[in-house]
């Protein structure tokens, strides 16, 4: 049965994003296609998705990689758009050599926007970036937008913990409207801070895990709190669907909400759930960023009606 809304694919449709956008769209009257990369040695189970309010109905799934492009072209055939969630897997620290998992990340997503071209239906595309795309670039400003970009050479330089996948999100994105322009596609793209919230993927997600560091005893992402951005999983969700629906939208858009630091989610935690042992405020003054010199930001807020 078609959704009174029309049909819309998102990719990677197990992930944090991608699952709960497929829930909210459901929820909207969508119809949705979604992509699934198949595992080699078994079947995924997908029932958190077919299981949701609709999906029985108005929902499909498509199994496709990223390694092969051309494998999208069925999910996206007919829908009217595209939220393109899904990023490859990153081997760095398996051997890979950076460039090629780069390289792997740009071109899958320009064969994604490949295949809404050849559909003749898709009328925009939604790609979701990252907040770390905007942020690394070594201004040393407190307060960016949109048209603050992560420099690549600097990422290299500063030698950041996840510096590939830093830049594998900035050259993609870039890469990403010089082929839109090229080609007449309507892209708009979603940069979001740290992701937190609930979730419907059987796997708790790496931004989820961050925000609850406290709560989880994870020492070692402490560091990865000091003043961290964050946005609700549910204004992220909201914010794809917007950036589909709203005519007038262009270019990119971050998506965030609040900045905390150590110290507030410290005494937020503790007065919330008295029954963990949440770090002192005095050990949190020893906490430094890992292998990050990127001491706090702020970000420039725009609010549509």
């Amino acid at each position: 049965m078609e959704g009174e809304r029309g049909r819309v694919c998102v990719t990677g449709g197990t992930g944090f994003v991608a699952s709960w956008l497929i829930m909210k769209l459901l929820e909207q009257g969508y119809s949705v296609n979604t992509t699934v990369r198949p595992h080699p040695e078994h079947k995924r189970d997908v029932s958190f998705l077919t299981s949701l309010p609709g999906g029985s109905e108005r929902l499909e799934i498509f199994y496709a990689d990223l390694s092969e492009p051309s494998g999208f072209d069925v999910a996206i055939k007919g829908c009217i758009g595209v939220f393109h969630v899904a990023s490859p897997t990153l081997d760095f620290g398996n051997g890979e050599p950076e460039e090629v998992g780069i390289q792997r990340a740009t071109d899958g997503t320009i064969g994604i926007l490949k295949a809404c071209l050849n559909s003749k239906t898709v009328k925009r595309v939604v790609l979701t970036s990252s907040a770390s795309a905007v942020v690394y670039n070594g201004s040393g400003v407190e307060m960016m937008d949109e048209a603050y970009w992560s420099d690549v050479h600097y990422i290299k330089a500063s030698n950041l913990l996840l510096g590939p996948y830093f830049v594998s999100k900035t050259l993609t994105e870039k890469r990403a409207f010089e082929f839109a322009q090229e080609h007449g596609l309507d892209l708009v793209t979603l940069t979001p801070t740290y992701i937190h919230g609930p979730f419907i993927c059987p796997h708790m997600p790496f931004s989820v895990r961050i925000s609850l560091a406290m709560l989880l005893g994870d020492r070692e992402q402490y560091g990865s709190l000091i003043n961290a951005p964050m946005v609700h999983i549910d204004d992220v969700a909201r914010a794809h669907i917007f950036l589909l629906e709203y005519p007038e939208a262009k270019g990119r858009y971050i998506c965030s909400k609040d900045a905390i630091t150590l110290e507030e989610m410290s005494e937020f935690l503790s007065a919330k759930y008295p029954e963990y042992s949440i770090p002192t405020l005095e050990y949190l003054k020893e906490v430094k960023r890992p292998l990050d010199p990127t001491t706090g930001y702020w970000f420039r807020i725009q609010v549509w009606d």
